[in-house]
């Protein structure tokens, strides 16, 4: 029985994608395929989850399969599957529309990529949108799918260009089949030989047979081998093998940076393949922090969303972990409170972070290239996991003042003056000039090496940690810094005894509570103020950091640091005496402290009054 169809407008999204793959030319348009086989491999796994709760579902069935048949004579391809198929709302839910999310990420990302560049078929995978790479090969495409326990058939239908229709069908079982009529040109993707080709390189791991027929009434014969990767020992997983499943599972066509492949068993049975991508996926930084690893029982698919298996700074990774131990029925709310998934959350991330710690090691330069794209991921894990916080901190790596390549936490120790008994660090937004900043100047002068941290996570795990290997771990803009255990040079030394108590007594009069302090610097060498926070305030980049997003922070007064080595600061000094002057020194301190503002980052409370009075200052010149 059919109805009338129903015409809908594709989501603008959507339309705006099929237009672009419709009219550009990939190097691999073949991914078509993979992408359909994977859809089918996934709507089976769900029916067989369905099914342990309701086993009528598979209605005696349960040998999955995915048909692929060519019709040469009405240039038709046709991808059935037996799994869980779609109802009408599903069909509008998932062939319609795109997650908002995903489609404009996708949308720039492919009108960003080169036509020609084999890399761009590729990133298909990787935004939940391959069903609509059909539309690359194929004139129209439509979706007959009848829902396990319904039995009511639907006709999806669309020839790219803006709308679909949807009416009421009929089909004699569960399932899907897509219906492909392929362009002119596209005539190889009728030819069997083609067809098993592309099988055995893209969706060989799939396992559930892909039978192949030539017509529409053969039985077909099975093209890919049809087991689970994960399942195969070691040395039987190709390079080749891992490359593909990395793709199928990860959406990423080059290869990953590692393969972290294992079994572990005693009290626990489980099967590990992740993954070390060696890019970086275009949501590592949405808010979800959603995982890209599947959670299987006894080569059940379960879910692709546990939550608790994995904790989020470690979302970058791809792949399958397979429980022997938890139980097939198993749902997402026993999930959260399963004591087995714990005890493997625990062993999967132990066994992660000696992966990545053995990775840097043996390759230097690949690590360098995994630590800029997923640095900053892992950094939320310093501040989040305590148990795994040393571990962490090792896999650490960081800018610095003293090295031009990337250096660790050990590197940075093994390189401190004698007397220095703190880690320095000054943090910033990327893009700044963070190395020329002036509360540097003192930790220059003797030598010391400051990293330079500009990723948003920078601002709260130093103060969470606290201390490494015994050092502790300082902002160079916060509180006095002792540096008189380090040498100074001789031009501190010359100077050290210039007195100029009776400025800082006039510029504390002159500023009143727009400071907590005015006093001499023990970090400048060059600029002739600064200011800082005091011991116990926020550190001033955070402080500012917080503000900008809402939050409601504690209002600090600031403590303005004075070089007494510096002429203008001498010149002032020596001035004072002359009544003069003092109008001239009132001045003087307030351009000073905003001068400090600005180089700091900070707001000024009137750019205006600022500007009024360094013009007072020029005419005085004058």
């Amino acid at each position: 029985m059919s109805g009338a169809a129903e015409t809908m407008e594709f989501q603008a999204e959507v339309g705006r994608l099929l237009r672009l793959m419709a009219h550009s030319v990939y190097s691999e348009k073949e991914i078509f395929l993979r992408e359909l086989i994977s859809n089918a491999s996934d709507a089976c796994d769900r029916l067989r989850y369905a099914a342990i709760a309701n086993p009528a579902l598979v209605d005696g069935n349960s040998n999955f399969e995915i048909r692929i048949s060519i019709d040469k004579e009405n240039r038709r391809l046709i991808i059935s599957d037996n799994g869980i198929g779609m109802d009408r709302d599903d069909l509008v839910k998932y062939l319609g529309s795109i997650a908002k999310s995903g489609a404009s990420d996708f949308l720039a990302t492919l009108e960003a990529t080169s036509a020609s560049d084999k890399a761009s078929a590729h990133i298909i995978g990787q935004f939940g949108i391959g069903f609509y790479s059909t539309f690359m090969v194929a004139d129209t495409v439509e979706a007959l799918t009848r829902k396990a326990g319904d039995s009511q058939a639907w006709l999806w239908k669309s020839d790219g260009e803006g709308a679909y229709t949807v009416e009421q069908s009929e089909k004699a079982s569960r399932g899907t089949d897509i219906i492909l009529t392929l362009k002119e040109e596209e005539g190889e993707f009728l030819e069997a030989f083609r067809l098993r080709h592309i099988i055995r390189s893209y969706s060989d791991h799939i396992p559930i047979p892909v039978l192949l027929s030539e017509d529409l009434n053969g039985d077909g014969e099975q093209a890919n081998a049809g087991r689970a990767i994960w399942t195969l020992s070691k040395t039987e997983a190709t390079d080749e093998a891992h490359r593909e499943f990395y793709s199928h599972v990860g959406g990423m066509g080059e290869g990953p940076w590692r393969t972290i492949h294992w079994r572990a068993e005693g009290s626990l049975e489980y099967s590990g393949l992740l993954y070390l991508p060696s890019s970086k996926p275009f949501n590592l930084f949405n808010p979800e922090r959603k995982s890209r690893v599947k959670l299987y029982v006894r080569r059940v698919f379960i879910t692709d969303e546990a939550e608790e298996l994995l904790p989020g700074y470690l979302r970058f990774l791809v792949g399958v972990i397979d429980s022997e131990d938890l139980p097939l029925n198993v749902s997402r709310e026993m999930l959260q409170r399963n004591a087995v998934l714990r005890q493997i959350r625990t062993g999967v991330v132990r066994r992660v972070l000696r992966e990545i710690e053995e990775g840097a090691k043996a390759d230097p330069e690949g690590y360098q290239g995994f630590w800029n794209n997923f640095g900053p991921v892992l950094k939320e894990g310093v501040y989040e996991d305590i148990n795994n916080r040393e571990a962490l901190l090792k896999l650490c790596r960081f800018q610095s003042t003293e090295s031009d390549g990337l250096v660790s936490l050990e590197d940075y120790i093994s390189r401190m003056k004698d007397g220095q008994e703190a880690i320095y660090f000054i943090t910033g937004e990327a893009g700044r000039n963070l190395a020329g900043s002036s509360q540097l100047e003192g930790f220059k002068a003797r030598g010391i090496e400051v990293l330079l941290l500009t990723d948003p996570v920078d601002d709260f795990w130093p103060a969470a940690v606290g201390i490494f290997s015994d050092k502790p771990i300082r902002s160079v803009t916060q509180g006095g810094e002792d540096l008189d255990k380090i040498q100074k040079t001789e031009a501190e030394e010359e100077t050290a005894a210039s007195d100029i108590d009776p400025l800082l007594s006039r510029f504390r009069e002159v500023l009143g509570e727009a400071v907590k302090d005015v006093r001499v610097s023990k970090r400048l060498t060059d600029s002739p103020v600064c200011i800082v926070a005091d011991d116990g305030d926020l550190d001033l980049h955070l402080s500012r950091m917080l503000q900008q997003h809402g939050e409601t922070v504690p209002r600090s007064a600031r403590i303005l640091e004075l070089n007494a080595r510096h002429p203008l600061i001498q010149g002032l000094s020596g001035k004072l005496a002359q009544k003069s002057f003092s109008e001239e020194v009132e001045i003087y301190a307030r351009v000073l402290l905003d001068q400090a503002r600005i180089a700091a980052g900070e707001p000024l409370e009137d750019p205006s009054v600022y500007g009024r009075r360094i013009a007072e200052l020029m005419v005085r010149g004058l």
